[in-house]
């Protein structure tokens, strides 16, 4: 068991800010994919219990979402960091969520005001590259082609 803050509203600024660009891009573009806000409950393998409830969860394979929520590996997943959670998001998730397979993790950091971007380097491999950014770039998400995120746009 953890304990969780209530999110402060720099939290749900980012959160309402990426959300609704992952959304759009999809709905414009017509990919694949579904953006789910926590609390959005997902179970990383089918044989284990280890359930989390990311920030953001995009889902690009509709056989992975039940009732429930969604069972096996989102293709990526963002957390927005607060101080009470970076040793849960910076070691335990992300090593969970590499484990399970997840494409990409953003770790979203508001108060620093950076972006780690960890991504597979392809998908017939399990090598991941990590790339730092700061809300002053476009940040490119790997799991879409053209999909590039300007955190200018973000009026922090």
């Amino acid at each position: 068991m953890y304990y969780r803050s209530t999110p402060n509203r720099m939290h749900q600024e980012v959160l309402s800010f990426l959300l609704f660009t992952i959304a759009n891009y999809i709905d414009s573009n017509g990919y694949p994919g579904e953006v789910y806000p926590g609390p959005f409950a997902v179970k990383l393998f089918h044989d284990r219990d280890d359930t989390v409830e990311p920030d953001i969860s995009v889902i690009c394979d509709p056989e992975k979402l039940t009732d429930r929520g969604c069972t096996g590996a989102p293709d990526w997943i963002i957390e927005i960091i607060s101080s009470s959670n970076l040793k849960h998001d910076y070691v335990r998730k992300l090593n969970l969520y590499l484990d399970a397979g997840v494409r990409e993790y953003w770790i979203v950091d508001p108060r620093d005001r950076k972006i780690l971007v960890y991504y597979l380097k392809n998908e017939h491999t399990e090598d991941f590259m990590v790339k730092p950014y700061t809300f002053q770039d476009k940040v490119k998400a790997n799991i879409y082609e053209d999909l590039c995120i300007d955190f200018n746009d973000l009026n922090l």
